[in-house]
């Protein structure tokens, strides 16, 4: 039985509810696409740091930054910049990096307190934006000697020119003031902040991230692509990921740094080299020294200085032939000291260095030299020295080595070779008891593979 408009009604309400439901689906739909659109056009920002001396691995940064933007459609790179000065060459590069970016780049100098000095010049000016914060400066970009003095006359004024038309070309691609960036190599002139916007020597003046990104918005500039708008306003704004490579180097690339692994990889070898079979301080040397080749070739080190250290391991190893203190370590330490000034820098003037930003600490070559030296001394005397604590390098299966008697297949003053129970070992006598090649000998201690040996002034038993 059907009531009076039971069955309509019944309609009435199903149809409804089937409306409400469209109306919700419709609502649902057009929030999604509403949302989709808004987040696939938020722009990205992407921030790297720079807050150091500029060198090979500042310009690697850099190229793996905007190449990264590049490829992920950033809006904008902003590298926040707070440096010394750096490498002439280095520099160059980073600006052709700046010149050539499909992406827009800002130099932002901050926090307040930061500078763009030296090379940090060229490298803001060279940017789409250059941006300061309150209470930074930008400007002495003269060129300089390594170790941070005046150049000589002639050279001088040739750098000076170089360095002009390089800040003058730099002015006229982005629209600078020359004359102004000119004075910041010819005369050492620095600016702050606001004197720089008023100069026209950067575009804006903002005290943090967030409102510099908001100055930006909407900014037309040009960059390799053609013309370009910024868009930052309600942007995404992320940093680049480090990476194991650059973190590495980035540890290695300190003057004094280098200077610690080449040092004490020289000395590990040493140690192998007089106690042959140990393994462990030769494969460790051998890695220190890599280490410190990467180090030395990313700042560019002066080869001088590498000899000189390499003439003090040297001479460290005819130490050997006087235990205590002798000539040889009077002379390794003397190279050592000149070896650490001179590694990083060219010490017949030429400027590679913008700035006197690379040198290893006086303080480190002062310590660590004579550190390096004491324990040598101490560990020579331990080897070569009967009765000392070297009984540490003894092993069960060889304490059985000591009162056999063999001969000496070389001169032995103080180190050689000698054959005892068949077969050939490495062998030192004192340094004052040189023996002869072909001399009966002795066998007085066992120092893992190396013995220490006496002369016999009479023949072997049994012959």
């Amino acid at each position: 039985m059907n009531w009076p408009g039971g069955s309509n009604t019944a309609v009435s309400r199903r149809r409804r509810g089937l409306a409400a439901l469209a109306l919700a689906a419709a609502a649902c739909l057009f929030a999604w696409q509403s949302a989709v659109p808004a987040a696939a056009d938020s722009p990205t920002v992407l921030v790297l740091e720079v807050d150091s001396a500029i060198e090979q691995l500042t310009a690697a940064h850099i190229a793996r930054g905007l190449h990264t933007a590049n490829q992920d459609g950033a809006s904008l790179v902003v590298i926040r910049l707070d440096t010394p000065g750096g490498l002439v060459s280095v520099t160059r590069s980073i600006v052709r990096q700046l010149f050539d970016s499909p992406v827009p780049v800002a130099v932002f100098v901050a926090p307040a307190g930061a500078s763009a000095s030296s090379a940090g010049t060229f490298i803001a000016a060279a940017a789409n934006v250059a941006v300061m914060a309150p209470g930074t400066t930008i400007g002495a970009a003269e060129a300089v000697g390594a170790d941070g003095s005046d150049l000589p006359e002639t050279l001088a004024r040739k750098l000076s020119e170089e360095g002009r038309a390089f800040v003058r070309s730099i002015a006229q691609g982005r629209g600078r003031n020359a004359a102004a960036l000119e004075r910041t190599v010819t005369n050492s002139s620095a600016y702050s902040a606001h004197e720089a916007l008023q100069l026209d020597i950067i575009d804006l003046v903002a005290p943090d991230m967030p409102a510099m990104l908001e100055q930006l918005h909407g900014r037309e500039t040009t960059t390799a692509d053609g013309p370009a708008v910024i868009a930052t306003r309600g942007a995404d704004v992320r940093m680049l990921d480090d990476v194991v490579p650059e973190s590495l180097l980035g540890f290695v690339a300190e003057p004094s740094v280098v200077f610690i692994l080449f040092l004490i990889g020289g000395l590990a070898l040493l140690v192998e080299l007089l106690l042959p079979g140990l393994i462990v301080p030769g494969a460790f040397g051998l890695a220190a020294i890599a280490l410190g080749f990467v180090g030395f070739w990313n700042m560019s080190g002066n080869w001088v200085g590498l000899l000189l250290l390499a003439l003090a391991i040297g001479l460290f190893y005819g130490e050997t032939t006087a235990p205590g203190f002798s000539l040889f370590g009077a002379g390794g330490i003397v190279c050592l000291i000149l070896g650490g000034v001179f590694l990083f820098g060219d010490v017949f003037g030429s400027p590679e260095l913008a700035a006197s930003v690379f040198a290893v600490n006086p303080i480190v070559i002062a310590a660590v030299s004579g550190t390096a030296l004491a324990a040598w001394i101490l560990f020579i005397r331990l080897v070569m020295t009967e009765g000392g604590s070297a009984s540490g390098f003894q092993t069960a299966a060889d304490a059985q080595l000591e009162g056999e008697r063999g001969v000496a297949l070389s001169p032995l003053d103080p180190s050689g070779s000698v054959r005892v129970a068949g077969r050939e070992w490495t062998a030192t006598a004192d340094a004052n008891a040189a023996i002869e090649e072909g001399a009966l000998i002795r066998v007085v201690g066992v120092y893992g593979q190396v013995l220490k040996v006496e002369k016999l002034s009479e023949p072997p038993h049994g012959g």
